[in-house]
């Protein structure tokens, strides 16, 4: 075990969940909206780019990955990076859209909709943490979950261990698998 004291699910087995879907249900392209804040370190689990494109099998696969930075994590966020993906042309749109949390992708979902675009049949879209709103969003959006119950009692656990054990504690790198909960935003997947 590494020396962090954060549980969590890895951002590469997140992307593995992802990856392994799309391609399985014939996504040529794939897009990811990604937070990049100026200066401001990303917390996130949920994967960059650079992991989707690079460090999980079966990425190479994608003729092209489209990266869109945005510059937080909110549904505006996510309703710009939809409309920039909104705008390309059809033969360079991505078939599937993978982003950093939901409230992006509810914002991709909207800027779909907006530009009349259908998810998942032009575009389909899976988010990251599986709020109670991705369920009911117009097209209930598929996600990956994190074990919420399990890591909160994890973390605690392990805070509480550094505070009984002070200077004799050591770190534990606790890393949870997540599950990818598929709904309609992809279920099918595009074209």
């Amino acid at each position: 075990m590494t020396a962090t004291g954060a549980p969590g699910a890895t951002a590469a087995t997140a992307a593995a969940l992802w990856d392994d879907y799309v391609l399985r249900a014939g996504a040529d392209a794939a897009a990811l909206a990604e937070a990049a804040p100026a200066g401001l370190p990303v917390t996130s689990t949920a994967p960059t780019g650079r992991q989707v494109a690079g460090t999980v099998p079966g990425a190479g696969a994608y003729p092209s990955l489209l990266v869109i930075p945005t510059p937080s994590l909110s549904v505006a966020a996510g309703r710009q990076a939809g409309r920039e993906l909104a705008h390309l042309p059809e033969d360079e749109r991505p078939t599937a859209a993978f982003c950093a949390n939901d409230l992006l992708a509810l914002g991709v979902l909207q800027a779909m909709t907006q530009h009349g675009l259908r998810v998942p049949d032009d575009l389909a879209i899976v988010g990251y943490d599986d709020i109670e709103y991705a369920a009911a969003a117009a097209v209930p959006l598929s996600s990956v979950r994190q074990p919420r119950e399990q890591l909160g009692r994890t973390a605690t656990e392990l805070l509480l261990e550094e505070v009984r054990e002070r200077g004799a504690h050591l770190h534990r790198h606790v890393v949870f698998k997540p599950e990818l909960i598929v709904r309609d935003s992809s279920a099918g997947a595009a074209r």
